[in-house]
């Protein structure tokens, strides 16, 4: 496997002064998921309720699963369940498909997905924050790259901060 480098070309986003959040889109159930937070410091893969709805995934589906987890703040926070999907990784026409077990979680949020260490350990993927990209091995032995969606990432966390205040 080639080694995983990061260059000034692999920023693709708007603003260099940033500490945006990585946000990318996803293919889960031939669906293109937008607002994918990569999260490298979550415990687990997160499918947001809402979002599991919008795939039209039946309820027989999902694992019950009503064990609530702790939040980022300690708040604890429901679970309906959870689910294998595999989920697709694409640059331009190379992809990498790998099965994600999800967390389904009730909660709001101006994400759809969280991807946490699990699936990015599994994906082999490194991030880099500075350059708003991921990039990972191909079934092929070529390094494939994911970057982040800088206009998305700025939107869901001025919605999240809309989100926090009505709450």
């Amino acid at each position: 496997m080639p080694p995983i480098v990061f260059t000034d070309d692999d920023f693709h986003g708007l603003d260099h002064q940033q500490d945006d959040p990585m946000v990318i889109t996803v293919e889960i159930e031939n669906y293109a998921v937008k607002k994918v937070l990569v999260d490298q410091g979550s415990f687990v893969d997160i499918l947001y309720w809402a979002t599991y709805k919008k795939l039209q995934l039946p309820d027989t589906a999902m694992v019950p699963y009503d064990e609530p987890i702790c939040g980022f703040s300690g708040e604890q926070v429901s679970t309906r369940g959870y689910i294998d999907l595999h989920t697709v990784f694409r640059d331009g026409t190379q992809a990498k498909t790998i099965p994600i077990c999800f967390l389904i979680v009730d909660a709001p949020t101006s994400y759809n997905i969280l991807l946490g260490r699990p699936s990015l350990n599994t994906l082999g993927a490194v991030v880099s924050t500075p350059h708003l990209a991921m990039k990972f091995p191909a079934p092929s032995d070529d390094i494939l790259t994911i970057h982040c969606d800088q206009r998305l990432a700025r939107e869901c966390y001025m919605e999240s901060l809309r989100t926090q205040l009505s709450i």
